[in-house]
């Protein structure tokens, strides 16, 4: 296939021609990194056999073909670095959909206006479970910072989460 139409086929099949924007140039690296490890050999794509002895190369010797066949239906077509780096990219950018997440928000929210208070919100992130650092908190207001009211509008965080922002896909 040529090099155009197999950019306009990855593009179609929801691939991005800018996969490589999500990830900084040593993600990137140590991706590549993997990706070599995986393709035992070293054509350039992975396919069944390889992971099959990746799995030996761990110790691993008896992987049943379903699941390696359950892997490989995670890709959309053969398994190429961009291809790699995209379904890496899907996994790490929000496992949940946006109506999880926001279905999450709104449990914070009986009255239903969107928003949570910044001063709440802040509280349970700092106080339960997996608690923000401040760090962590400063980063947050500054990706998604609070109304003049200080109002946080959480479908706007869930869509972030799940799509990415804006600014970043230019």
């Amino acid at each position: 296939m040529a090099p155009k139409k197999a950019r306009r086929r990855a593009v179609a099949e929801g691939g991005s021609s800018n996969v490589f924007s999500m990830f900084d140039q040593t993600q990137i690296q140590e991706f590549k990194e993997a990706f070599t490890v995986i393709d035992q050999n070293r054509d350039g794509i992975i396919d069944k056999d390889d992971l099959r002895e990746t799995f030996a190369a761990m110790g691993r010797l008896n992987v049943k073909n379903e699941e390696l066949d359950d892997m490989m239906k995670e890709a959309s077509g053969p398994i190429n670095f961009t291809v790699f780096l995209t379904m890496f990219g899907e996994k790490l950018k929000g496992a949940d959909p946006e109506d999880v997440i926001t279905g999450a928000f709104k449990v914070l929210d009986p009255e239903g206006k969107g928003t949570i208070k910044k001063q709440f919100l802040e509280e349970l992130l700092t106080t339960q479970c997996d608690r923000f650092s401040r760090e962590e908190i400063t980063s947050m207001w500054a990706a998604f910072p609070p109304d003049v009211g200080g109002n946080v509008d959480y479908k706007n965080i869930s869509y972030i989460i799940t799509h990415g922002d804006a600014k970043d896909q230019e």
